[in-house]
């Protein structure tokens, strides 16, 4: 929807909330429509089209974009095995 200049300058244009989690990555070229809330900790592919909401610790794809997979104990567990947090960190992130 385009909006005329005249109605901008006379102040009929607004904005509709856009809600963007903690811990989001969105890949490049990703479009958010209007009135989406995206979870935390959730990743968006590149290209994708976000027109409905996304739930927390998901990953999701696609034109439009689909929850492809949700990110459990097991990834978690998986991806960060092996890293070292010093104990401020670790007390952040270790409830995630």
């Amino acid at each position: 929807m385009s909006i005329h200049p005249a109605a901008r300058n006379s102040a009929y244009e607004y904005g509709i909330e856009v809600t963007i989690g903690d811990n989001v990555w969105l890949g490049g070229n990703t479009v958010v429509v209007p009135g989406v809330h995206i979870g935390s900790n959730v990743v968006i592919g590149a290209g994708s089209v976000v027109t409905k909401d996304i739930p927390d610790w998901s990953v999701a794809v696609g034109n439009p974009c689909r929850v492809v997979k949700k990110i459990t104990e097991e990834d978690k567990q998986y991806y960060f095995k092996d890293r070292k947090f010093d104990d401020e960190a670790w007390e952040v992130i270790k409830d995630l």
